[in-house]
């Protein structure tokens, strides 16, 4: 008798949980455009996962793409290279595949550091308000004043050049925007009644900002953050293409989109002879940050509480 009371009690403790996860799939299940971003997502993580299996490194460093004897041209695809090579003969197959966990540790490392270092300044900046307040915000407005993708590269040419250093240097960049989103959600949230009731109780700071109001406004920012994923790998990308990001043979998409820029148009009978050393990278990178779209837009739809009281 008592196994079933307890049994009970979990069940009836567990109910609230499994509902919320009940409405969740409900609302992934109503939009198909959220089913095709966690597919993709999942589709690129399976190609992470097995990068090991479906590409074998040839080098101790896996991230060091494999190149034959040079020619002058890239090599179109064969049944040695399956997606061809690209400019100094690097093979697009493998620098894809390994370039994807490339992505993943750009995207998802980059906005983990990002969100972290906004919540905390945004939480201090918002709770405390006055001369705090006053005095992080103006830093941020300087940052935010400066176009992110330049003053990435100022940073990136300061640091030196480097796919860590990159990653730093988008970190800097990204920030501010964390920082302002979570502060104005704390600025509405801590006016509310139930913060005051924790006050008057004698709840500390901390207890109020992590148990009352970051829980409360946290949705929005986790919503930016996973639409934010796409845009770094889009930026890292860039500064790829430019010379400032991954080094020379590093399995990377915006360094193999880089190789291709010669390559892009030739003069003569077929102007397109080598759409595979930018096409097929470039569709890595389109169905990447697509998916990670996607995936936000699911995310809203699940936690927005506006949606949710519809």
């Amino acid at each position: 008798m008592a196994s079933r009371s307890r049994l009970k009690e979990f069940k009836a403790g567990m109910a609230p949980t499994i509902k919320e996860i009940k409405f969740m799939m409900n609302r992934i299940k109503k939009s198909p455009l959220s089913i095709v971003g966690v597919t993709i997502i999942i589709f690129f993580i399976a190609i992470a996962l097995l990068a090991p299996v479906l590409a074998p490194p040839p080098y101790a460093d896996p991230f060091k793409i494999p190149h034959d004897r040079p020619f002058p041209t890239p090599q179109p695809p064969s049944y040695k290279h399956i997606f061809g090579t690209a400019e100094g003969q690097y093979d697009i197959y493998y620098g894809t595949i390994w370039g994807t966990i490339t992505a993943f540790r750009i995207g998802l490392w980059v906005v983990a550091a990002s969100l972290a270092i906004g919540l905390m300044t945004g939480c201090i900046a918002g709770y405390y308000g006055g001369i705090i307040d006053e005095l992080m915000m103006r830093f941020t407005d300087i940052i935010l004043a400066f176009p992110g993708l330049i003053l990435a590269m100022a940073f990136v040419v300061a640091f030196g050049r480097g796919l860590d250093n990159a990653l730093l240097a988008l970190v800097l960049v990204g920030w501010p925007y964390y920082t302002r989103l979570i502060r104005g959600e704390i600025l509405r949230i801590k006016q509310e009644d139930y913060v005051e009731a924790a006050k008057a109780v004698g709840c500390s700071d901390f207890r109020v900002l992590v148990r009352h109001i970051l829980p409360n406004s946290i949705y929005p920012v986790l919503i930016v953050a996973t639409l934010d994923i796409g845009s770094v790998v889009l930026t890292a990308a860039a500064l790829s293409f430019l010379g400032l990001g991954a080094d020379v043979g590093y399995a990377d998409w915006g360094q193999m989109i880089s190789y291709s820029r010669n390559w892009i148009y030739t003069s003569g009978e077929n102007p397109w002879k080598y759409w595979f050393t930018f096409i097929i990278p470039g569709l890595f990178i389109f169905t990447f940050v697509l998916g990670w779209n996607l995936l936000g837009d699911a995310f809203r739809d699940i936690l927005d509480p506006t949606l949710r009281r519809r």
